[in-house]
């Protein structure tokens, strides 16, 4: 596995997020204080740091394969089962998306497995999936 990567963000209720990230995502819990909670996805470690005055901002989309992707955004890029078991939990759990799962680029270079979704404070998460992990950085 490359390193992991570091992401702290806020979140307006930490009961929510840990019942999104711990329970709904899967995520493990390490340190905690009564104003931010370190979790594990996938080997990365995302810290949610409590910002009760939080406003909801407005949302920033750039058009890509025909959808409005949602900026910014953070994920993690898994194997194709991996992606797939994750959709159908999602589905299952009545996550509303922002993205339905799909394949974006079909039959191009770059062709992937993508869906977006929001945490209960609004951070955009995009999971997706190459068929081919080499295609990940492809330029032609």
């Amino acid at each position: 596995m490359p390193n992991p990567f570091h992401l702290a963000f806020p979140v307006h209720d930490l009961t929510e997020a840990r019942r999104f990230y711990g329970g709904l995502m899967g995520c493990g819990e390490g340190r905690s204080s009564e104003s931010w909670i370190d979790f594990d996805l996938m080997g990365h470690q995302i810290v949610a740091h409590l910002d009760e005055k939080a406003q909801a901002r407005g949302r920033i989309d750039n058009p890509v394969d025909g959808h409005d992707v949602p900026v910014p955004h953070f994920g993690v890029v898994l194997d194709w089962d991996d992606w797939h078991l994750l959709a159908d939990r999602l589905k299952a759990a009545g996550v509303s998306f922002v993205i339905e799962p799909y394949i974006r680029f079909k039959g191009q270079v770059g062709e992937q497995a993508t869906m977006f979704f929001l945490d209960p404070s609004g951070n955009a998460l995009e999971f997706k999936s190459f068929r081919d992990m080499g295609q990940l950085f492809a330029t032609e």
